[in-house]
């Protein structure tokens, strides 16, 4: 099962993706994105380790966020 998060300003349900891209420098890196449908090749099971899920106040959607080391 996909994860998912619903926004609490529209309602409406995000899927949390995950995608690796080559930076200018050659560097790979690993971004995270929510959409409204599944994509099955990027579609992540749960949230990565050290991370949280916040919602833009304005607009509703969803962003990852890293945790704050405490």
């Amino acid at each position: 099962m996909a994860f998912s998060v619903i926004s609490k300003k529209t309602g409406a349900q995000y899927f949390l993706h995950h995608r690796k891209v080559t930076l200018n420098g050659g560097r790979q890196q690993v971004i995270y994105f929510f959409a409204k449908e599944k994509r099955e090749a990027d579609v992540l099971q749960s949230l990565p380790s050290g991370y949280e899920v916040v919602e833009n106040v304005r607009t509703g959607l969803p962003l990852l966020k890293r945790k704050v080391a405490a």
